[in-house]
């Protein structure tokens, strides 16, 4: 079976992501875009990492388009918009499942690279495949 385009999981927003004005931190969602980075490969049984290498950010984008609230569900969105070489753009979004509102959009640029230099290498073929790519568009025709 072909790997899903788009990784979709849900989450209920608990108490400690609740800041001082009483909705979602905006640390917060950086951390739901890194679980749902990581979460994205561990869904696909053939992704095996090659040893000595990694993922290392050198950019994250977040808009905050509406507030989330202690006990919200959310359902987090997250694919491959573009690959080159030695990187790839991973794109999110973040839906309250109650009225369906597209509340924060995200983007990263991941490189990847050899652990022990932490220089840029070019990402295998076999891991690019496992990872099919969705165009610049909004994930609002997600797969789940």
């Amino acid at each position: 079976m072909p790997p899903l385009p788009i990784f979709t999981y849900n989450l209920t927003v608990p108490r400690s992501a609740i800041d001082e004005y009483g909705h979602v931190n905006n640390v917060i969602y950086l951390q739901w875009m890194q679980d749902a980075a990581i979460r994205h490969p561990g869904s696909i049984p053939e992704y095996v990492q090659p040893e000595n290498t990694g993922w290392f950010a050198r950019e994250h984008r977040i808009e905050y388009l509406a507030p989330a609230f202690l006990g919200d569900e959310i359902e987090v969105r997250t694919w491959i918009a573009d690959s080159k070489r030695v990187r790839a753009q991973r794109k999110y979004e973040f839906i309250r499942r109650a009225d369906g509102k597209v509340i924060a959009k995200g983007e990263t640029q991941w490189i990847f690279v050899e652990l022990t230099t932490g220089r840029p290498i070019p990402i295998p073929a076999e891991i690019q495949a496992l990872f099919p790519l969705v165009p610049d568009q909004t994930g609002a025709a997600s797969v789940s």
